[in-house]
């Protein structure tokens, strides 16, 4: 059996930045990851790369920003107002906001408070990942059928 869509595939892999070789995650030391191919679960660059391939192989390739969590974009970084956040934030800190009813996620980048109930937070809203290169080692350790997919209803194309 080969990956593909609406295949339930698990993997061990290794992530790591191309350019300092520096690790982002790993499963090695846990259990493998578990994905459905073509749900949308994975970064598109990952699920393509791992397409075709069958269990026990093992495949290395680099991502580039527009094929894992696409580049960095400096309208996604704003200024909130001050008095928004609690006492004794830093510089670094990850908040959750919610806007239109979807979490969003972001970093405070500069504190800048004026006297009294003024000032500004920056914040970006960027993925910590964004505009950078990612590369995985991937062994595939296991294909199975999506058993969800065995309704005709279901939509996945079976």
């Amino acid at each position: 059996m080969k990956v593909e869509n609406n295949k339930v595939v698990k993997v061990h892999y290794h992530g790591y930045f191309p350019d300092t070789n520096e690790v982002f995650d790993s499963s090695l030391d846990r259990e493998p990851l578990t994905f459905t191919v073509g749900k949308g679960q994975m970064i598109p660059g990952f699920e393509a790369e791992l397409l075709g391939s069958e269990v026990s192989e093992k495949r290395t390739f680099t991502l580039e920003p527009d094929r894992a969590y696409g580049h960095r974009d400096e309208t996604r970084i704003t200024d909130m107002p001050f008095p928004d956040f609690p006492e004794g934030i830093e510089l670094g800190m990850k908040f959750q906001a919610e806007v239109n009813g979807m979490p969003m996620p972001f970093e405070i980048i500069s504190i800048n408070p004026d006297e009294g109930d003024s000032g500004t937070v920056t914040c970006d809203f960027n993925h910590p990942m964004a505009g950078k290169a990612l590369t995985f080692e991937v062994e595939v350790v296991e294909i199975t059928l999506d058993e969800s997919c065995n309704d005709p209803g279901c939509g996945c194309g079976n």
